[in-house]
């Protein structure tokens, strides 16, 4: 038997990288299955380390702990469903970013685990796995 597969928003791999609390909270939800992050979470978080101009270390940490994930790629069905998820969202404030990760756990019907459930919970057919602690 395959395990269960499920994505990963990018505060939760931040979440994971530091530790913590919110990392313990999220862990039960992780454990035993298959973690999936979107092509768009590698480009948040290479991102968020040139904005803050982390140092090779901490670069190198990122090269790692990227290689613990099955990264979701682009493909045409994945640009279909956040076309529709954004055009849906765009009226609710959903950002482009966020509309392709959702898009990416729609199209392969796979949960979403996320720190910040309001960003996602007007798109319908999403599966949203949150936990109640404050992040900081």
């Amino acid at each position: 038997m395959t395990a269960a597969k499920i994505m990963i928003d990018t505060n939760i791999v931040s979440y994971l990288m530091r530790g913590g609390v919110e990392a313990k909270a999220y862990a039960p939800h992780l454990k035993g299955k298959i973690l999936a992050i979107s092509f768009v979470t590698v480009g948040e978080l290479y991102y968020g380390a040139e904005k803050a101009g982390w140092g090779q270390q901490r670069r190198m940490k990122l090269e790692t702990t990227l290689r613990n994930f099955l990264v979701v790629p682009y493909d045409h069905e994945i640009a279909r469903t956040y076309a529709r998820i954004l055009v849906a969202g765009k009226s609710l404030g959903i950002s482009s970013n966020d509309a392709w990760i959702a898009a990416c756990a729609v199209r392969h019907g796979i949960p979403l685990v996320t720190h910040n459930a309001k960003h996602f919970e007007s798109i319908s057919e999403l599966e949203l796995v949150t936990e109640t602690v404050p992040s900081g």
